[in-house]
């Protein structure tokens, strides 16, 4: 059990949409295109992938901006993107996040952006798009007047560098000045070995490679290493210096003490964006006023439950206190729940390792064709979540002498399905929101579909979770029950 417990709950609960924090950096559009590989092609020595999904996702300092979203802060993003169609997909996925981007400036230079290329499940190709030429003068004075004014106006600031130009020496004094002046904890994720351009932060938080560069100590000799780590601490006015030690864990290094937190992760499918989660918890739980010991404890929860996710997925606030605050077994009834205690329900599968599947229907008069529907989404994952269509929607859907079984009927007979693992309920005509608020690892949908004809696909397949389709059984439907039953009484 994390100490401060009882604190910790509090902010994941609320108190973080109290907080404001600004990321100042590097900001970059991650896209990806996967396909299968069966041929090599004629032309050259080469794989020929046929193209089936892309998707793109926030990086760089933008990927940081979402994990603080993600956790509920009120979140301010400063750096540079260009004007181009990278920057307006980029923008998008900022818009459905909440995140305020006044502080981006528009460059002259293009958005950074970075192309994977996968083919099943092989990188074969990255393609990045990003200029080397320093940023204009005009354009930097404008960045560093934006993030030095934002800097004193929210309660922590991280500087994401990714050395990619956005964060001079010039801009980080200015920055780290504006918030000390404010008394704003200043949280740094270092791409130089110079760490000097980041005297007087709060903390800077490198990794075992970053250290191993600013201390010229070899990374292998771990209590050397932290011993010159310690030496930084006073040399360059940090108060403190927290370095990832990827599955060792998270060390917080005091010019004359250490604590370390163990790794929590149960299962590594990906490590990619595992800094920018543990920067921006350490920041959010800094702005929160929780200790900076129990800060990493919490980062280094937040890591492990996304090095379990496939790609760069940041955390969820959800995710966090469902792994804090484990259930026990549920009864058929405990399994019908509204669309809020879903999300938290999913959250704590997830952080347990569990593999959400979903799928969804009006499940009027329960047949054969609904069993095996359900059946067979249970080979997909761990846990099967139902989206049961309310009342007034099927009638939209069906006409008004449908349904014929109420929603509160309905859910309790799908609820006491032993394939069924929890029941949400939904208004619309489309569960197109709720895939979108609890965000299934796995898609199902019973019939004569492709995965691009698929309510919601695009949203799964851009979190890294994929799509399946399972066939009917022909000549059952609710639909053709009703109609047998019409005739039967008819002739009578």
């Amino acid at each position: 059990m994390l100490p401060e417990l009882h604190s910790i709950l509090n902010l994941l609960e609320g108190g973080f949409r109290q907080l404001k924090v600004l990321v100042v950096g590097d900001i970059m559009l991650d896209r990806y295109i996967h396909g299968d590989v069966d041929r090599i092609s004629p032309e050259a020595p080469v794989p020929v992938i046929r193209h089936a999904q892309r998707y793109e996702r926030a990086g760089g300092a933008a990927n940081v901006a979402m994990n603080l979203a993600g956790l509920g802060c009120q979140t301010f993003l400063s750096g540079f993107w260009g004007n181009d169609a990278e920057q307006r997909e980029l923008t998008a996925i900022l818009e459905r996040a909440a995140i305020d981007t006044a502080g981006v400036v528009s460059s002259s230079r293009p958005t950074i952006s970075k192309t994977r290329i996968v083919g099943r499940n092989q990188q074969l190709l990255r393609l990045d798009i990003e200029s080397r030429d320093a940023p204009p003068e005009a354009e930097m004075k404008r960045l560093i007047d934006r993030a030095a004014a934002l800097a004193a106006k929210v309660h922590a600031v991280i500087l994401s560098d990714y050395a990619k130009g956005a964060l001079s020496n010039e801009l980080c004094g200015a920055v780290i000045h504006a918030a000390r002046t404010a008394g704003v904890p200043i949280l740094v994720d270092p791409k130089t070995p110079d760490f000097s351009k980041y005297s007087g932060a709060t903390t800077v938080c490198p990794n075992l490679g970053e250290l191993a560069l600013a201390t010229r100590v070899a990374q292998h000799h771990t209590e050397a290493l932290l011993s010159a780590g310690q030496a930084l601490i006073a040399e360059h006015d940090l108060q403190f210096l927290t370095v990832t030690m990827s599955e060792k864990g998270i060390t917080l290094l005091r010019r004359d003490s250490r604590h370390h937190s163990p790794a929590r992760a149960r299962e590594v499918f990906d490590v990619s964006g595992a800094g920018d989660t543990v920067i921006a918890t350490l920041a959010a739980s800094l702005a929160g006023e929780l200790k900076i010991e129990t800060a990493i404890e919490l980062a280094n929860l937040a890591a492990g439950i996304v090095v379990g996710k496939v790609g760069t997925v940041p955390i969820v606030r959800n995710e966090l206190v469902a792994a804090l605050t484990p259930s026990t077994s549920l009864t058929a009834g405990e399994k019908i729940l509204d669309r809020d205690r879903m999300a938290l329900r999913i959250a704590e599968w997830r952080a347990s390792g569990e593999t959400i599947v979903f799928t969804n229907g009006c499940f009027d008069l329960l047949h054969v064709g609904h069993i095996t529907l359900l059946e067979e989404c249970r080979r997909f994952g761990s846990k099967l979540v139902l989206g049961l269509n309310a009342d007034a929607s099927i009638c939209r859907l069906k006409g008004p002498t449908r349904p014929i079984v109420g929603e509160r009927e309905r859910a309790r007979v799908m609820a006491a399905l032993a394939a069924v693992d929890a029941v949400v309920l939904f208004e619309e005509d489309t569960p197109l929101e709720l895939i979108r608020a609890l965000r299934p690892n796995v898609l199902v949908k019973g019939g004569d579909y492709t995965v691009e004809t698929v309510v919601g696909h695009e949203d799964v397949i851009a979190s890294g979770g994929r799509v399946e389709i399972v066939p009917i059984v022909e000549g059952f439907s609710t639909t053709n029950i009703v109609k047998k039953l019409t005739a039967n009484s008819e002739e009578k």
